[in-house]
């Protein structure tokens, strides 16, 4: 994936103390293997539990009273040419990256929602070490990347990076990348409302095991919408078949049924809240072969699409 011929200045807070160092190093690192899995069971690659999900591992960012309002962000107008943006570049490898990637996503999305007459508000990325102060609590390394709605921010420990090739198994420009759009997709969520009628899908469920179905429901989506960002992006950069496993790799490795065996032994199913690795893997790829939202149903047509 030649990611540097992408156009950077997207919405990024830059919190890290010195800035990061190269692909995948940047950032802190997070702790050992048995506090990886079981902080990934619950966050990885999620919305934070605690704000859209009702609930959680202990391992989430602690709730803070929800501000009242979320600021306005104007979208980006979007041609078939590379974009200028204007905006926070980092100065690292790493930070460059992110930034770049989120510029995509954002390019992507504009156009999606504006071919269906909707206008979509642009995130903001979050780039820190350690822990940081978000609108949903503290962030930490150790709970993975994760999207806040309520203030429509992603946050990111660029050390998970690095987690991610050395305990997980999964590595590679495009698989890091598949990790940004996945969190963009929550917020593409947010902006449908879907997430917000998942959620009260989820207060009026009948029990934790068809709470648990629909977080996995959410989850695969964002997988799915993923999929659509690295279809459309294409036009700006090459993604070979070489990065798509990456991709695919990931999305077997952080499978809820994968990782419960590597954590404890053994999978039980009903707790399961992102989807099994070939349920992550059937739904990036829906997304990734046809570039089309509206494949993206997870939901099977009960709550809004694109």
């Amino acid at each position: 994936m030649d990611w540097k011929n992408l156009p950077g200045g997207g919405n990024i807070e830059d919190r890290r103390g010195g800035g990061g160092g190269g692909i995948p190093g940047g950032g802190v690192a997070v702790g050992g293997i048995g506090a990886v899995i079981i902080a990934l069971i619950a966050m990885f690659f999620g919305i934070d539990p605690s704000s859209i999900l009702g609930g959680g591992d202990s391992s989430a960012p602690v709730q803070t009273q929800p501000q009242q309002t979320q600021p306005q962000r104007q979208s980006q107008s979007q041609t078939q040419t590379q974009p200028q943006r204007q905006g926070t570049q980092p100065a690292d490898e790493t930070g460059a990256f992110v930034d770049r990637i989120l510029v995509s996503t954002n390019d992507v999305w504009t156009k999606v929602f504006q071919a269906s007459g909707k206008q979509y508000r642009e995130p903001t990325l979050v780039l820190y070490s350690g822990r940081t102060q978000g609108g949903c609590g503290v962030a930490q390394s150790a709970v993975g990347p994760f999207y806040c709605p309520l203030d429509s921010k992603v946050y990111l420990d660029t050390g998970f990076f690095t987690q991610m090739k050395r305990q997980l198994g999964g590595g590679g420009d495009f698989a890091y990348a598949y990790v940004i759009a996945h969190e963009i997709g929550h917020h593409v969520q947010n902006e449908l409302g879907i997430a917000d009628q998942a959620e009260r899908a989820q207060r009026s469920a009948r029990d934790e095991a068809a709470s648990n179905q629909i977080s996995v429901r959410l989850e695969l989506q964002a997988d799915c919408f993923a999929g659509v960002w690295g279809n459309r992006s294409a036009q700006y950069t090459k993604i070979t078949q070489t990065d798509v496993q990456q991709a695919i790799n990931t999305a077997t490795a952080i499978g809820d049924d994968n990782l419960q065996k590597q954590g404890r032994g053994y999978a039980v199913p009903d707790s399961f809240t992102h989807g099994t690795a070939s349920q992550r893997i059937r739904w990036f790829t829906t997304g990734l072969k046809s570039g089309n939202a509206s494949q993206c149903d997870t939901f099977a047509g009960n709550y809004g699409s694109l």
